[in-house]
């Protein structure tokens, strides 16, 4: 599959600028949650036993649910 880049020059800069929306895109997606309307939410980043990340939602100034929080200390 061919991602969508966008080649521009910069005026008195002689390198070629390439931005590659698609995979940064995904990699800003990674650790959010869609909350629908064009929002989002951080996800938990605690890793279950199972190997999955959490589903949660992150707590604000937190990077992990009201469920694992205990691990923001370690």
């Amino acid at each position: 599959m061919e991602t969508c880049s966008i080649t521009k020059y910069e005026e008195n800069a002689p390198f070629l600028v390439e931005i590659d929306f698609d995979g940064a895109s995904e990699a800003w997606r990674k650790n959010k949650k869609p909350k629908g309307n064009g929002t989002y939410v951080y996800k938990c980043e605690h890793i279950c036993k199972s190997g999955k990340q959490c589903v949660r939602e992150a707590l604000a100034n937190c990077d992990y649910c009201k469920m694992h929080k205990q691990y923001a200390a370690k």
